[in-house]
């Protein structure tokens, strides 16, 4: 249920999506979905944890395998987060700040806690890395994921991987340039 109702809320957006077009979908009577969930702001929820939990199960499978050095973790973080973003998948779209906005503005709240939580783990990340002390670290945090999350946005496949990506934006960051894009 949760998949087929994300599928519908990414292509016809929160306002455009009904309890009955997804309890058809799946072969259920309309107010059957009730049961499960008291409301569809409840389902939208439900939806949006299960695409932030995406994006955590794939952050915790690179770090298990990254090497401890703090830019190669947070690099391999980003490389992690970027695979769901720009996978096309209709959970990733709808965990998306822009779409996020054309949420009921009750609903807000509830889902920006989710983020915070998110981003938590990279706020983590970053305080492990050797920046100058001057660096604001809150804005860092803000400046990587602006480039993260807007790639959503311009990204095609085939000139570059995620895993690329998320090497160009760190080696910005760390003021190192961009690489040769014939490295990359």
């Amino acid at each position: 249920m949760l998949d087929t109702a994300a599928a519908m809320f990414a292509a016809k957006g929160y306002d455009g999506t009904s309890i009955r077009s997804i309890t058809g979908a799946v072969g259920m009577l309309p107010g059957s979905i009730y049961y499960h969930f008291p409301s569809k702001e409840d389902l939208l929820l439900a939806v949006y944890r299960k695409g932030v939990a995406q994006f955590e199960e794939a952050i915790d499978a690179a770090l298990a395998h990254s090497n401890g050095e703090p830019w190669q973790v947070l690099e391999a973080a980003c490389a992690a987060h970027l695979s769901i973003l720009l996978n096309g998948g209709p959970y990733a779209r709808i965990v998306s700040p822009e779409f996020v906005r054309s949420f009921p503005p009750a609903m807000v709240p509830m889902l920006n806690a989710e983020r915070d939580r998110y981003e938590r783990h990279f706020e983590k990340l970053i305080a492990a890395l050797p920046l100058n002390p001057a660096t604001d670290r809150w804005l860092f945090k803000v400046a990587l994921f602006g480039s993260l999350n807007w790639s959503q946005t311009w990204y095609r496949q085939g000139r570059y991987t995620p895993a690329d990506l998320a090497a160009a934006f760190i080696a910005i960051l760390r003021g190192r340039g961009h690489g040769d894009a014939g490295e990359m």
